[in-house]
């Protein structure tokens, strides 16, 4: 009896408080991991922007508070480049409107048929011009997409017309026409809507947006021919890779979860392409492509599909010839109109070393500004205050302040420029 007794008191009385000091480490350690994920302790700052110093620029600056005012992201959360592309991939946007719009089929040469969704504004203008905004979304996406709508809504009430190309394939709905579809830098079915744009609209000018791969579709269009940048007011690139070719290797690394992105952006290809499988490969298409659906189904990155499908669709011997006639590091040189490239520090999906082909850019032309966010993610780019963000995000805000501005400029420029480019020959005074 005795002994038990001593038993039960054999507990030291230390043991409690180590239990408590167990508890608090624990907490501290959760506390820090969540500090270092969420990357709380970030500090928020305006873009850091490249650009050289021409009145036309100088204007776009002043004008467009966007480029030069502090990007504050949502407080808990925004400073993560990983939840802002995840909750833009998952929610889209606060609150997405549903702006009506109506569905043109242009039917191309090789038997493709593109599709667009055209929305007229919503009022006028502020400069009472005619204004269309050509529009070209990210891989896979379509005028569907919540971004694309609250962008657009958001277009249509400045005034703005917007076309909205729906790449070959991404809608589910809509059936291809030919054993063909949308690549990383074709640019046949953006033509064909802009063309349409041009003989429908006569009077209209054009401001040329993309987003993501939609950002080297444009940027590629409008350095192939000079004859592109016809009618082109400016143009606005966001959060895209430039060069497929080297960002190839980066894409298979793990750092900040790319091979992660990489194997999701993949799977999300396959079943795009798996939804076509009888117009892609039926019939005499099967020799054509040499497609291996046994390569297809194992695949695990971007580049596997793209080696073993996507490059077959325009006669590409490998994937590097495919990845180099494809990315627009090749043409955007040849681009003359203004050209605003925005990408965001934290975006996991393109590599810092990407950046430099922008920056360079910048430092070299005159009509080119490049302006790189500390927070934002892959076109995420939320705003708000503590944890609910706004419907509204800066990257909404950023393109439209700016395609105003440029307006702005064409509409009251001094009279010794005759285009946007031509204001070297304007003095200090004049400008």
């Amino acid at each position: 009896m005795n002994a038990h007794k001593s038993d039960v008191h054999t507990i030291s009385p230390e043991l409690p408080a180590m239990f408590d000091g167990m508890k608090l480490a624990a907490v501290a350690t959760v506390l820090y991991i969540i500090v270092r994920c969420l990357n709380l302790k970030s500090p928020t700052a305006p873009p850091d922007l490249t650009y050289q110093d021409t009145p036309l620029n100088r204007f776009l600056l002043k004008s467009c508070p966007q480029l030069t005012k502090e990007y504050i992201p949502p407080l808990l959360w925004g400073k993560s480049g990983h939840l802002q592309t995840a909750l833009y991939g998952k929610l889209g946007r606060v609150s997405s409107p549903h702006p009506s719009g109506i569905r043109k089929y242009l039917p191309m040469q090789d038997g493709a048929t593109a599709t667009f969704d055209l929305f007229e504004p919503v009022g006028d203008h502020r400069t009472g011009d005619d204004i269309t905004m050509v529009i070209c979304p990210g891989i896979g996406n379509h005028s569907e997409k919540h971004y694309v709508r609250t962008f657009v809504d958001y277009a249509q009430k400045e005034g703005y017309r917007c076309a909205v190309l729906n790449h070959l394939g991404a809608l589910p709905n809509i059936e291809l026409t030919s054993p063909r579809m949308f690549t990383y830098g074709c640019t046949w079915e953006f033509a064909s809507m802009v063309g349409y744009i041009k003989r429908t609209y006569p009077q209209t000018q054009l401001i040329v947006v993309g987003f993501s791969l939609g950002g080297n579709i444009v940027c590629k269009f409008l350095g192939e021919n000079m004859t592109n940048q016809e009618r082109v007011l400016c143009c606005v690139s966001v959060c895209q890779g430039y060069s497929a070719l080297r960002a190839q290797e980066t894409f298979l690394q793990w750092d900040q979860f790319r091979r992660f992105y990489n194997f999701l952006m993949a799977d999300n290809m396959k079943k795009i392409i798996l939804s076509h499988r009888h117009s892609l490969f039926g019939g005499s298409s099967v020799k054509r492509l040499d497609a291996d659906f046994g390569r297809l189904w194992t695949a695990t990155s971007l580049m596997q599909i793209d080696d073993n499908i996507m490059r077959k669709f325009h006669g590409h011997s490998s994937l590097k010839e495919y990845y180099e006639k494809e990315s627009c590091v090749h043409y955007i040189h040849n681009v003359k109109v203004p050209l605003l490239l925005v990408n965001s520090a934290d975006d996991p999906l393109v590599h810092d070393s990407l950046l430099t082909i922008p920056r360079t850019l910048a430092a070299k032309k005159q009509n080119v500004i490049f302006s790189l966010t500390l927070h934002g993610g892959h076109l995420g780019f939320f705003e708000g205050a503590v944890l609910f963000p706004q419907p509204l995000t800066w990257m909404d805000k950023v393109i439209v302040g700016y395609a105003n501005s440029m307006c702005q400029w064409e509409k009251q420029k001094p009279p010794c420029l005759s285009g946007p480019l031509s204001e070297s020959s304007c003095t200090e005074e004049k400008a």
